[in-house]
């Protein structure tokens, strides 16, 4: 029979221990904290945005078109009279759903091949690897319009396009973690065990490249926000009357000469969000990746 490890008094206290130490390196970098303050603000109005929103995202008052920001309209109105407030709270909801959901299949897909790759090597690295600098070689933004404009613009399409566009990026970074991973003692004592590939894989390498994973996952979802944006202000992305922040900065660039706060205020939340997604990548990386591949 297997003797405890420890009561469960002990264990409480490691965990202690450990959310302490997290918590001193945070203070460590104030502008973390500051990413994620952002970056939560902004995930839990997504989730009680609707709910709070003082006006429906898609209710028009023609009379009330093009107001400033007032006591009754925060953000002001746009030019059918919709409550731009409002909608940008609603709309965070699509960015993280859209954005969030093209990160995670990014992820998961070059996870699985750059592991794949790294491990096996030869010939099967080398057919993935120059299929993904084939992708990796045309400018994203470029590639999506000519995808979007075959496949046409839904929301569903938006998520499979950037995914498929950051499955590169990931796929290459794992790899090079896998490929100095895989020359470690820790690895060669799994196969003198004669462990089985997918136990190396799995238990041995997998744990060790999470890091990475976790820094470039966040990194690609800044970039993703970007470029969802970015096709929704060309009407590529999702289609009114969502309130998607991209698509508002393209409806209102036509009257920004004479209502600019139209513009301002879902550029300036867009802005925000990546400025937020970027301290919180960047402190990630110095947190978790302080000295390179760790051996865990």
């Amino acid at each position: 029979m297997a003797l405890a490890t420890g009561t469960p008094n002990s264990q409480l206290g490691k965990k202690s221990s450990r959310f302490l130490v997290t918590w001193r390196r945070l203070l460590r970098y104030p502008t973390t904290i500051i990413g994620i303050v952002i970056v939560l603000f902004f995930l839990v109005m997504a989730f009680i945005g609707p709910y709070i929103a003082p006006y429906s995202y898609s209710e028009q008052n023609l009379q009330h078109k093009l107001e400033p920001p007032s006591e009754k309209h925060i953000f002001g109105t746009d030019q059918l009279g919709r409550d731009i407030f409002s909608r940008i709270l609603i709309g965070s909801r699509d960015v993280y759903m859209v954005a969030g959901s093209a990160t995670a299949l990014a992820v998961f897909l070059g996870l699985t091949l750059g592991l794949f790759s790294g491990y096996r090597g030869g010939i099967i690295d080398e057919v993935i690897m120059r299929s993904m600098d084939v992708i990796h070689s045309i400018p994203p933004l470029l590639l999506a319009m000519v995808i979007l404009f075959s496949l046409g613009p839904s929301r569903f399409n938006v998520v499979l396009v950037v995914g498929f566009l950051y499955i590169p990026m990931v796929s290459r970074v794992v790899r090079s973690v896998v490929l100095e991973l895989k020359t470690r003692q820790f690895v060669e004592a799994a196969k003198m065990r004669g462990e089985s590939s997918a136990y190396i894989l799995f238990k041995e390498i997998l744990p060790n490249v999470l890091p990475h994973i976790a820094v470039e996952g966040s990194m690609r979802f800044t970039y993703a926000i970007f470029l969802v944006a970015s096709l929704g202000f060309l009407g590529l992305g999702v289609q009114p009357p969502s309130p998607d922040w991209g698509l508002m900065v393209g409806e209102a660039r036509t009257w920004f000469h004479v209502a600019r706060w139209v513009l301002l205020f879902p550029a300036g939340a867009i802005a925000l969000l990546v400025v937020g997604m970027g301290f919180l990548s960047d402190g990630l990386r110095k947190m978790l990746l302080p000295g390179g591949v760790s051996d865990v």
